[in-house]
């Protein structure tokens, strides 16, 4: 393929489209019928270009959100711990109170970085809910992407399962031992293993997913993308109900008050909702 930079020049100095510069000559010869305006959206080599690059630049900052997201209740855990073992003079409501502050900025740092980077990508949101059509090279574009960022797509997904399975290890450690102090600690230690491989994750898998949404492949296919609309609206319901149980157990009339106790509700909603969605993928592909 031509490089890019070159065919963006020419397009610009000739005022022409990419898709001229880069036609076939078979391309003339082809009947009329055949170049009848598609009513799909359709996506330029610049513009496929553009988003591959905002893409890779986001990567980081949504990986940066998303373990912010898990590590987030850390200092709820760690400080009830810490008063629970009767250390620093901390007790249980200043410690639940320090550690809801200390979530609740977590999360909001992670929501601003979240809406920064969607913002940045607001006009190609369609990519990721309606069919498209592609000017000529695009596809060759995102698949020689996505080929030579294989190798590194692979080793962090690979460091990323290997961070998630070991995350357990704490746990049992401390289990051994039989301190609950130690327990509690050992879960801040998971969550860390946890928010690093998930950074692993997202990292890779934000420009992955750019160029399978150029591809129109993997979860970006047609019929997903048909789906796409649902599943965002039942996750959205989901997590408002999970919520919901979590200010109910911990505050509600029966609450034990403590929210360092209540972390589990999210792990169970968690592993709940992964198991909610491929069900329900399934369904809907019937």
């Amino acid at each position: 393929m031509p490089d890019i930079d070159k065919i963006l020049q020419l397009s610009s100095l000739f005022s022409v489209t990419t898709d001229c510069l880069l036609k076939d000559m078979q391309d003339d010869t082809q009947p009329a019928a055949a170049q009848t305006p598609s009513p799909l959206p359709r996506v330029t080599l610049a513009q496929a270009n553009d988003y591959l690059a905002k893409a890779r630049a986001n990567a980081p900052k949504l990986a940066l959100a998303a373990a912010l997201c898990v590590v987030s209740p850390i200092p709820l855990l760690a400080l009830g711990a810490l008063s629970e073992a009767g250390l620093f003079g901390i007790w249980d409501d200043l410690a639940g109170g320090i550690g809801l502050i200390a979530l609740l900025v977590i999360i909001a740092a992670a929501v601003a970085i979240f809406m920064q980077c969607s913002a940045s990508v607001r006009a190609y949101e369609f990519l990721q809910k309606q069919a498209i059509e592609t000017e000529y090279g695009v596809t060759g574009l995102a698949k020689e992407r996505r080929d030579a960022f294989a190798p590194q797509y692979d080793k962090a997904n690979i460091l990323g399962t290997v961070l998630c399975v070991l995350s357990a290890v704490p746990v049992f450690a401390a289990m051994m031992v039989g301190a609950s102090f130690l327990v509690s600690a050992s879960i801040c230690l998971v969550l860390a293993l946890v928010a690093c491989g998930v950074y692993a994750f997202v990292r890779v898998g934000t420009v992955r997913d750019a160029m399978d949404q150029l591809l129109e492949e993997g979860d970006y296919t047609r019929p997903n993308k048909a789906i796409k609309s649902r599943i965002n609206a039942l996750t959205a319901a989901y997590w408002l109900v999970v919520v919901t149980i979590f200010l109910w157990y911990t505050f509600g009339p029966q609450g034990n008050g403590q929210p360092q106790y209540s972390w589990f509700i999210w792990a169970i909603g968690g592993v709940v909702y992964a198991a909610l969605v491929i069900a329900v993928k399934a369904f809907m592909k019937k």
